[in-house]
């Protein structure tokens, strides 16, 4: 990463993040992790990241340097070391030295990431392991308009900037910035006032080419945290509140904004679901995931049916045609594995494409839903994979229907 290249080191107040492919990745220096102090500065603008993913969460360790890839064999850690949680074993090189082997899930538990390891679910556990374990979403945290701090998702926002207010133009009646060689409408959340000097903060939202920034009073802090909404919103462009780091914290609807800055966002032409178009089942039981994937999904051209429990899902397939269910995991009476099971013993639904979302991705959860009959298995906060999964799984519907429409 260096400080010119389109990978470059930011901060978010004392935080460091990677941008990488219009995504910002938290960042942790294996050094100051291992607390190795060689009298050497690092460069805080330049450096070498080995981007790693552990389950659903995806973070950059800063090293010193890069030599080379080597097959190893890895060796147990001596009892006395087996305490430490950054090292999962050791090796000897052909020179002799021996190497230390480091452990990518002991470095996510100390980012603060849920961190784990295919160990940690057997196949007969793996959907308790899953619904109990402690699941956790990295969130920008900020203050718009009060006091009291507010929070998305990190993995919806595209960019954060901070803009120059000189930059920010008043035209036909709404304020824009030129931004990427495109004019960006600019939505200022309730309460806020667009800064007429120094620096504006905004976050950057963008899908399919166009962009739209959010404006804010003040960027706080990435964070990792468990995201359980306790309240219901009460006011537009609010889906509720929860405890983050301590403290109550509203967490904003992003679809309630996008619209505001284009209001055919979701009905676009290009986007417009066809008399022809896939239709999805959404069952989840945070009505938090619902209200945040059902956009997504309608903007890339899916008709949407959501479902809070995988009885009213089952009662949904039973009335009414679909062409590929989305199902979350960890959900309460009868779970997603479950759900997928049943699915596939009945005789009108045995065929029904199904993919499961969930906050931990681990091998072991993969094959267990294998086993319950997913077709695939997607990152809640993962939307290319989420639309890629998709449009891989409609495309046999797809042209099934139009075989059905040539042959009419």
């Amino acid at each position: 990463a260096r400080a010119n290249s389109e990978h470059r080191i930011e901060r978010i107040k004392d935080t460091a993040v990677l941008r990488l492919r219009n995504k910002l990745l938290p960042l942790i220096h294996l050094k100051k992790l291992l607390k190795i102090d060689d009298g050497a500065a690092s460069d805080p603008e330049n450096g070498f990241i080995v981007v790693t993913q552990v389950g659903s969460q995806t973070f950059g360790i800063v090293v010193d340097g890069v030599f080379h890839t080597e097959e190893i064999v890895v060796k147990p850690m001596s009892t006395k070391l087996r305490h430490i949680d950054m090292f999962s074993g050791n090796t000897i090189l052909g020179d002799g030295a021996v190497i230390m082997i480091i452990d990518p899930n002991g470095i996510a538990k100390a980012l603060g990431a849920a961190g784990s390891s295919a160990h940690d679910m057997g196949d007969e556990n793996g959907a308790h392991h899953i619904g109990s374990g402690e699941q956790t979403t990295s969130l920008l945290v900020f203050r718009a308009g009060s006091s009291q701090p507010k929070a998305v998702p990190l993995g919806l926002v595209t960019r954060l900037e901070e803009l120059p207010a000189d930059k920010i133009e008043f035209s036909n009646g709404r304020y824009m910035v030129q931004y990427r060689e495109q004019l960006m409408p600019l939505v200022a959340m309730e309460g806020v006032t667009i800064a007429s000097q120094g620096a504006q903060p905004i976050l950057v939202f963008a899908d399919d080419g166009r962009s739209m920034g959010l404006v804010v009073d003040e960027i706080i802090d990435i964070v990792e945290e468990r995201l359980n909404i306790e309240v219901g919103g009460s006011s537009q462009g609010i889906l509720g509140s929860a405890v983050i780091k301590g403290q109550a914290t509203e967490v904003i609807d992003v679809g309630h904004f996008l619209p505001m800055a284009f209001s055919d966002w979701f009905t676009r032409k290009e986007m417009k679901p066809s008399l022809h178009s896939q239709s999805v089942l959404l069952v989840d039981d945070s009505a938090f995931f619902r209200n945040m994937l059902a956009p997504v999904l309608k903007a890339a051209g899916y008709r949407v049916r959501t479902a809070p429990t995988a009885q009213e899902g089952l009662a949904a397939l039973r009335a009414q045609s679909f062409d590929v269910v989305l199902t979350d995991i960890e959900m309460p009476d009868m779970n997603g594995f479950e759900f997928a099971e049943t699915i596939r013993s009945d005789n009108n639904l045995g065929s029904m494409p199904i993919i499961g979302l969930s906050a931990l991705v681990s091998p072991a959860a993969i094959e267990r839903g294998r086993q319950a009959g997913f077709h695939d298995y997607v990152a809640k906060f993962d939307r290319p994979g989420l639309i890629a999964a998709l449009k891989e799984q409609t495309a046999g519907a797809a042209g099934a229907s139009e075989l059905s429409r040539a042959a009419a």
